[in-house]
């Protein structure tokens, strides 16, 4: 609880999945009658998993040592892509931790099911550790109850949490995710789905507070989905038309939409962030999902669709500053002994001097060799007698 005290909220708070038609009815209110949409047992790689690429990203990072929080329906862990979730299954709503409308299983999936050899399908970080932290066991349920699982699931030490769900702006839930940011938990919301006939529709919370990943639906060409929201100010987009997870009944949904399940995908990658860059806080998470993004273009895309691969590769200045060595302190002006300076005066009088001493010793022997000969011939020049 907040300041000792926690006061549960009323205002209506819905999943932001349209609800497919074969499950229409299917959304119960007790574990004893639950009985989740029934899914296939055959699937096809959907498009998000080929436009991610996710081999390669995986050669970086899994998501290993990161836990992400499901705040949502519940989950089906006896899903083969599931089992690893345990008893990781936290229930506020008194009807026990399964999944009774299937959304919080498909939501799993999206964010870390675990690879299977043979099943297209795997989640964006298959390592990472899942809880799942149940609110509500309808297609609706209270923003108080929102509040209180975003609040349990920090305290269970979720790194990320994944809010598929969307309320009004309410005191508790506001001071929930202000608490769960001060904790250096990234918090992703779905930024919710058009739900009046005019196109539009309220802003989505807690997708609309400052500090939250908001995330858009996209199309497979990258364009914002018609069906995404553009009142709720969107952070980034993700894929959210015809997609494939998980689902109750160790099955398969198919053609899943809504920003729903495009909040997962960015969950995913923030998973893998988080695990690739442990050093960095929600906020330089939050920024380099956004600027590791591309192809925003008008309102409600954001900075445009995530890119797994440059979110957890990419260099980016701002987070790893270089410092320059310090420049080495100056010698002291005496440190080492001046050189002279060469005196090119000095070296030429020595020159001369030196050439005229060595003359006037050349001189002194000649004259010792010469003299005694003139003695001896008077003085006479010597004379030169031929040889014939």
């Amino acid at each position: 609880m907040i300041g000792g005290k926690f006061v549960a909220g009323v205002l209506a708070l819905t999943v932001t999945a349209p609800v497919p038609a074969s499950a229409a009815g299917g959304a119960v209110g007790g574990a004893a009658d639950c009985s989740p949409p029934r899914g296939t047992k055959s699937i096809r790689e959907s498009w998000a998993q080929r436009r991610f690429n996710l081999p390669e990203v995986w050669k970086l990072t899994k998501g290993a040592g990161v836990t992400v929080a499901i705040v949502d329906s519940g989950v089906d862990v006896t899903h083969p892509q599931l089992t690893k979730m345990g008893k990781s299954l936290i229930d506020l709503t008194g009807t026990g931790g399964g999944d009774c409308i299937g959304h919080g299983t498909e939501v799993a999936g999206i964010i870390g099911a675990s690879e299977i050899k043979g099943v297209p399908f795997a989640g964006i970080a298959p390592e990472a550790k899942l809880i799942s932290v149940k609110h509500t066991n309808k297609d609706i349920g209270e923003a108080g109850s929102l509040a209180h699982a975003i609040l349990r699931a920090v305290r269970l030490g979720a790194d990320v949490i994944n809010v598929s769900a969307k309320a009004y702006d309410q005191p508790d839930l506001r001071k929930v995710v202000n608490y769960a940011l001060a904790q250096d938990v990234v918090i992703v919301a779905a930024a919710g789905n058009v739900t009046k006939d005019d196109g539009t529709s309220p802003p989505a919370y807690p997708a609309a507070y400052p500090g939250v990943i908001s995330v858009g639906s996209a199309n497979p060409d990258g364009t914002r989905a018609s069906s995404s929201s553009t009142t709720t100010p969107v952070s980034v987009l993700a894929p959210g038309v015809d997609l494939t997870s998980t689902s109750p009944g160790r099955a398969y949904s198919e053609g899943l939409e809504g920003t729903s399940f495009a909040a997962p995908y960015v969950a995913g990658v923030v998973a893998l962030v988080r695990a690739r860059h442990p050093g960095l806080d929600h906020l330089a998470v939050h920024r380099r999902i956004k600027l590791t993004a591309g192809g925003g273009s008008g309102v409600g895309t954001g900075e445009g669709v995530i890119n797994p691969l440059l979110a957890v590769s990419a260099i980016l200045p701002s987070e790893s500053v270089a410092i320059a060595p310090d420049e080495a302190a100056p010698l002291p002006a005496d440190a080492i002994p001046r050189v002279p300076a060469e005196d090119s005066h000095g070296i030429a009088v020595a020159a001369w001097v030196a050439l005229f001493s060595l003359s006037l010793a050349l001189l002194a022997v000649l004259a010792r060799v010469v003299t005694p000969l003139g003695h001896r011939r008077g003085w006479r020049p010597a004379r030169i007698e031929s040889g014939g």
